[in-house]
């Protein structure tokens, strides 16, 4: 039987291709998509990935020669400590103080005073607030408010050498107060750390601002027009607050007109808005992209009796800690003029919480 009518021509694979045939030639028909080879993506996902750890690198560079910088400029150069004492494998207590050292006014009260114990295995924390009005009985001093006693130390060590350097007088200053709060507090306070308040809105700067919910009309103005005078004007309602009227939030008293005032207990409550919207913000993406501002305004205006190992340590063991791992307790009780009498329950609260937390 004659079959050749029922095959394709014989020939060479030379001549097809001159014949036309597309199949031969590795063309593909139309309406059919070739498929990618999977090497290619490979390959491209790859590129992808090396630029992204390059870029993450340089990031990362970056970001360890500002925070080398700033933990350079925050420490006092106190020697290190055993690795089994470190921040990073033990809990610690450590004291925030911050200071008013503006040009006009400043007495280098500390108007925002802070205790603050962290755990390491937990990466968590728990932060007292107290009254900058509170009754703090110290012994071998006359009662003041607590905010006057760090200026008192100073003074104090100074009156018995009047050589003494500004460092450390301060340091003197810091001892002082870890002693005193932390008896207040019956834990033992580690370290101590104070900002001022131009660092403080730097900061809030540096992170691009905080959103909060001020809580009235607030209108004050003192030295109007002097360097470090006071002018707060904000209104009611939720809103994004950068460096100056954030501090003016938190530290807001009284209207001129004396139509809206503020307690103590009122301040700790946006001060614990304040610093739970800044540690929300720094563990954003934005807020990361940032660190690097954020570095250089802390760097500039806080000081701290921590060694600059032990700095480098704790900025390690607690990167990433967010406002959840934070138990904020502002401090409540009475005022009676001139001082706030911090109820025994809310003490009692706050002694048993950090102590909880040095233990856990």
């Amino acid at each position: 039987m004659n079959r050749g009518n029922d095959y394709p021509p014989r020939g060479n694979r030379s001549d097809r291709m001159r014949s036309g045939d597309n199949n031969a030639r590795g063309v593909q028909p139309k309406g059919k998509k070739r498929k990618a080879k999977p090497v290619y993506w490979f390959r491209r996902a790859m590129t992808l990935l090396v630029l992204v750890i390059v870029a993450g690198v340089g990031f990362g560079a970056y970001l360890l020669y500002d925070a080398n910088k700033a933990l350079g400029e925050m420490s006092s150069g106190e020697p290190g400590v055993p690795s089994s004492q470190s921040v990073r494998n033990k809990p610690t207590a450590m004291l925030l103080m911050g200071l008013d050292t503006r040009e006009s006014g400043g007495m280098l009260n500390t108007d925002v005073i802070m205790a603050a114990a962290f755990n390491p295995r937990t990466k968590s924390a728990v932060v007292v607030s107290i009254p900058r009005d509170a009754r703090v009985p110290v012994e071998g001093y006359k009662q003041r408010k607590v905010n006057g006693y760090y200026a008192a130390f100073i003074r104090n060590a100074k009156s018995k050498d009047s050589n003494m350097s500004k460092e450390e007088a301060e340091r003197q200053g810091k001892l002082g107060m870890k002693e005193a709060i932390g008896s207040y507090l019956d834990i033992p306070i580690d370290y101590a750390a104070t900002i001022n308040f131009s660092g403080f809105a730097d900061v809030v700067d540096a992170l691009g601002g905080v959103e909060v919910n001020v809580d009235m009309d607030m209108k004050y103005q003192d030295h109007a027009g002097q360097p470090g005078g006071t002018d707060i004007n904000l209104t009611k309602g939720v809103q994004t607050l950068f460096g100056e009227d954030a501090l003016g939030f938190v530290r807001y008293r009284k209207s001129n007109d004396g139509k809206n005032m503020s307690s103590d207990f009122e301040r700790n409550e946006r001060q614990k808005a304040v610093l739970q919207a800044m540690t929300d913000k720094l563990t954003s993406v934005q807020g990361v992209l940032r660190l690097g501002k954020v570095f250089g305004a802390v760097g500039n205006n806080m000081k701290t009796d921590m060694p600059e190992s032990e700095l480098r340590s704790m900025l390690m063991a607690y990167f990433g800690i967010g406002a959840s791992d934070i138990e904020f307790i502002p401090l409540t009780g009475d005022w009676r003029s001139p001082y706030v009498y911090v109820d025994d329950a809310a003490l009692e609260k706050a002694k048993q919480a950090l102590q909880a937390k040095l233990d856990e």
